[in-house]
């Protein structure tokens, strides 16, 4: 069931509306709702499945992060109260279209756990590749500190709902069915608060910028998912805090190139290495030099690997390895004596077959070619 596609599960299209999303869940809720479907365990499962599929969906953040992501943006960071908890309870989502219907005892929906909280942090390759500690600041809502995030102004909390007596459900019937709602007085909170806190208004949070210390580490790339534990928006009237996650994009570098744990770069050869040979510098990843050997006779393209030399790995401490590919270059505005020196090469034979082992191959394939016309 985790890896099967939610729009899938709930056949819709991926740019299927809001309203179609909802109307599509709430066909297969009532289809495969366990009180219509006793002891089938195809239909409880199914049930569960499109539950699954629509508390993602319904939500704009969890929808986004699905929809570029897939599975892997509930899949990493595991455990506790991430996008991919449903402990909230499936019927609480049936609820939502039907208020408890088809009887059975529904529980009482208590101060809900905050939401999570995502934060988009782009980094240098270099930072990717060393790690890096910052801070950011990111918009939430923080218990009240007046009313002790109670709500109340005398910090004494909710009081029981004499409309529902504390169920936060009124039972209504309409025919065959038994149907229960929120209660209108509570807003299926079950109490509600008589003397309201006048910084909150009664909801136990304020608006704040707050700081957070993050730590990225060495390795990462992007799509990189952090999740940091209880820093999301705290939940209702002292419900536990929801979580932040991080999303890492890892920039473009203008001397590498990265592919998972190697990088790539191309570095200029004089004519002069490339022929007699020679050692050069190499600039690394990080930040320092390498040496490496240019054996004579060198071409153009040929690819050198230094190895241990690349990017780190995410949780290892082996490294992968760097690929340093040569350009030989052509000089440029050479003087009469360079241009002597160059043409008495040519006339001792510098340029011949014998010593241009891509022209030899070339003309030999020519030939082959002009034989095969004739």
């Amino acid at each position: 069931m985790a890896d099967k596609d939610f729009y899938e599960i709930l056949g819709v299209q991926r740019n299927a509306s809001d309203d179609e999303i909802k109307k599509s869940y709430r066909k297969l809720a009532m289809k495969y709702h366990p009180d219509r479907n006793k002891d089938d365990k195809e239909s409880e499962r199914k049930f569960k499945e499109t539950a699954a599929a629509y508390e993602i969906l319904k939500d704009p953040e969890k929808k986004s992060a699905y929809d570029q992501y897939g599975h892997d943006a509930f899949r990493q960071g595991g455990g506790g109260q991430g996008f991919g908890d449903f402990s909230g309870g499936f019927s609480d989502i049936f609820e939502e279209f039907f208020g408890g219907g088809f009887g059975g005892g529904q529980r009482q929906r208590g101060p809900q756990r905050g939401n999570d909280l995502r934060y988009n942090m782009s980094v240098s390759l270099q930072e990717a590749f060393a790690g890096k500690k910052s801070q950011i600041r990111i918009p939430s809502y923080e218990g009240c500190d007046l009313c002790a995030a109670t709500g109340s102004a005398d910090k004494s909390g909710p009081s029981t709902c004499a409309t529902c007596g504390g169920q936060g459900k009124v039972r209504s019937t309409q025919g065959f069915f038994s149907i229960e709602r929120p209660c209108p007085t509570c807003a299926g909170e079950g109490s509600s608060i008589k003397n309201p806190c006048l910084k909150c208004s009664g909801t136990g949070q304020v608006k704040k910028q707050k700081t957070i210390s993050v730590s990225i580490p060495a390795g990462v790339d992007t799509g990189t998912r952090i999740r940091i534990s209880g820093e999301g928006e705290p939940g209702q009237k002292g419900a536990g805090n929801g979580d932040l996650y991080i999303f890492v994009e890892v920039q473009k570098d203008k001397l590498f190139e990265r592919e998972d744990e190697n990088i790539f770069c191309q570095i200029p050869i004089s004519i002069t290495t490339a022929i007699i040979g020679g050692d050069v510098e190499v600039p690394t990843i990080e930040g320092k030099k390498a040496r490496l050997n240019i054996p004579a006779g060198t071409q153009s393209e040929t690819q050198f690997r230094l190895k241990g030399k690349g990017m780190s790995i995410l949780r290892q401490t082996r490294r992968g390895d760097m690929y340093v590919e040569a350009n030989v270059e052509i000089p440029v505005n050479l003087t009469s004596k360079q241009k002597g020196i160059l043409q008495e090469f040519e006339k001792e034979g510098g340029t011949s077959k014998k010593h241009s082992p891509k022209s030899q191959s070339f003309f030999s394939k020519l030939k082959e070619v002009w034989e095969d016309l004739t």
